[in-house]
């Protein structure tokens, strides 16, 4: 008869850390401190500031396009900084569309909300860089915004 394998109970699981086996802290003294950046870090900053980086004009061209109920902007393509956040794109497209239904000119006058989308595909965020979204996904040196709207609030 095959003789089944006895089970010893298992260690309870400990409620510290055992001392032994933690990081010992380190002291003040054996921090580093960087008094300047490296030579290659003054030339990545310095590139990064240029108004002209890795071949990103210093405007570049958005071409709007309506999703669902939206409605359609007259002037579809526009030239923005491309030193500006998308936020500003976002803003911008808010008051044209606060314009175009017909409400004055108010932001958010006449919808609860718009919502961009970079090619159909992805909604950046707000803090991303529109020369650098540009840069990384435009179509025939445009990027292209979706944009949709929600219904009107209450």
């Amino acid at each position: 008869m095959p003789r089944s394998p006895s089970r010893s109970p298992s260690p309870p699981i400990p409620d510290s850390p055992n001392p032994s086996t933690t990081a010992l802290p380190l002291p003040l003294s054996a921090s580093l401190v960087l008094t300047s950046l490296p030579q290659d870090a003054h030339t990545a900053l310095a590139k990064a500031s240029a108004d002209d980086i890795d071949g990103i004009p210093s405007k570049v061209t958005i071409r709007f396009q309506a999703v669902g109920s939206a409605p359609q902007l007259t002037q579809r393509i526009f030239k923005v900084s491309s030193a500006n956040r998308f936020e500003s794109v976002v803003g911008f497209l808010t008051k044209k569309l606060a314009k175009v239904a017909g409400g004055g000119g108010g932001e958010g006058a006449t919808h609860g909300g718009v919502f961009c989308y970079v090619n159909s595909v992805f909604a950046p965020g707000l803090d991303e860089g529109v020369g650098g979204l540009w840069r990384c996904f435009k179509t025939d040196d445009q990027l292209i915004v979706a944009y949709s709207m929600t219904p009107a609030f209450g």
